[in-house]
């Protein structure tokens, strides 16, 4: 796999079109950071780490109205493509209603808690 964090999007994007009720990925600590914030901000409903050996990140949607919470979800840096913003250029996703998520120095955070911490990064994606 070239690129877990495309997988990551990809596969939460496929089970809430598909109305699963949970989706099964392979571990790494991006993954679950990034799963630990989209829980934060209530675009999903849990985050299970499962197994010893070869750990299983096991996250529960959310829906409302059998649709699901997360409307639209894009990578924005690539494995060719990093992209870069300094604190000052930091995207706000549809007028605040999205979210944005940073690697950042201070590790990864969604875009408002680097405006308030005033530190840039890489974007990783967006969510709305």
């Amino acid at each position: 796999m070239n690129d877990p964090i495309a997988d990551l999007l990809t596969r939460i994007r496929n089970a809430g079109s598909a109305l699963h009720p949970e989706v099964a990925i392979p571990h790494s600590k991006m993954k679950e950071s990034i799963a630990h914030l989209l829980k934060r901000e209530g675009y999903i409903a849990s985050v299970a780490v499962e197994g010893a050996v070869v750990k299983t990140l096991k996250l529960g949607l959310r829906y409302q109205n059998r649709k699901t919470v997360i409307t639209g979800i894009k990578q924005v840096s690539t494995p060719g493509l990093r992209r870069y913003v300094s604190s000052t250029e930091i995207p706000r996703v549809l007028g605040g209603m999205g979210v944005a998520i940073l690697s950042t120095p201070k590790g990864l955070m969604t875009g408002s808690d680097a405006r308030k911490q005033n530190t840039g990064g890489e974007v990783v994606c967006y969510i709305w």
